[in-house]
């Protein structure tokens, strides 16, 4: 894979984190209902119930699934149809499908309790890499990281990754550089800021350039184009 071999220094990632972390101390999003009083479990079906769900939408429906199944042994226990009943709206069904039999998993499995782990995490089903470091990070306050659609957004603009993140090579080597950038310290309130300004700011369609922390040091910022970012060539006809 040919590749522009963006290089990390110390000093880049030590700055790049300082802006997230100054951003997130005044812009981000710290009052959603599955932040108050977070658990890993909370952060588990929330990021799930946020997969091809806008965070609009998810808010309507996260309190009232809570409500239902306040807890691994309470969804466990539910009847498949019930849960589906309780999902029904949010779509792409086979996510609540995924999360009835990964907590039916984690009561055999963990004695009703949620592992802390990648490698058990992405055992369960429907948890794959991202979910595993949001629930790591944001759940258990240990440093993880995530790369989520919203982070792979800001990372392949601000380096302006011009390799097809169709390609797991592409995608391997993304992790690396998330890898690299993710602090030691408050890594969680570092992650939830890459998320928030991947989804407030460095949209899709409409990136606000002028209010992103990241912007002065933005590879696609200074070639004026962020929306040639990520690049996901069409196959070939």
């Amino acid at each position: 894979m040919r590749s522009n071999r963006f290089r990390l220094t110390p000093t880049l990632c030590r700055r790049f984190a300082t802006y997230v972390l100054d951003w997130y101390t005044q812009y981000g999003r710290k009052n959603l209902p599955w932040q108050q009083g977070s658990t890993p479990y909370k952060v588990w079906i929330s990021e799930v119930m946020l997969q091809q769900t806008t965070v609009a939408t998810v808010i309507t429906y996260f309190p009232s699934f809570m409500q239902r199944f306040p807890d691994i042994d309470s969804l466990a226990a539910a009847l498949e149809d019930d849960v589906l009943a309780m999902w029904s709206g949010l779509g792409y069904y086979r996510r609540a499908r995924f999360i009835h039999s990964a907590a039916q998993r984690m009561v055999a499995e963990y004695q009703s309790g949620m592992p802390n782990d990648l490698a058990s995490l992405m055992a369960l089903p429907g948890i794959g890499r991202s979910t595993a470091g949001a629930i790591i990070s944001l759940g258990y306050k240990e440093r993880a990281t995530i790369l989520d659609g919203n982070v792979k957004r800001v990372l392949t603009r601000y380096l302006a990754y011009a390799e097809d993140v169709s390609k797991s090579a592409a995608m391997s080597e993304l992790w690396q550089y998330a890898e690299q950038l993710t602090p030691v310290q408050d890594s969680n309130h570092y992650n939830q800021a890459m998320m928030d300004i991947g989804a407030t700011v460095c949209t899709k369609s409409q990136p606000q350039c002028y209010e992103c922390p990241l912007s002065a040091s933005c590879k696609a910022h200074k070639q004026a184009n962020p929306h040639a970012y990520p690049v996901k060539k069409q196959p070939s006809k």
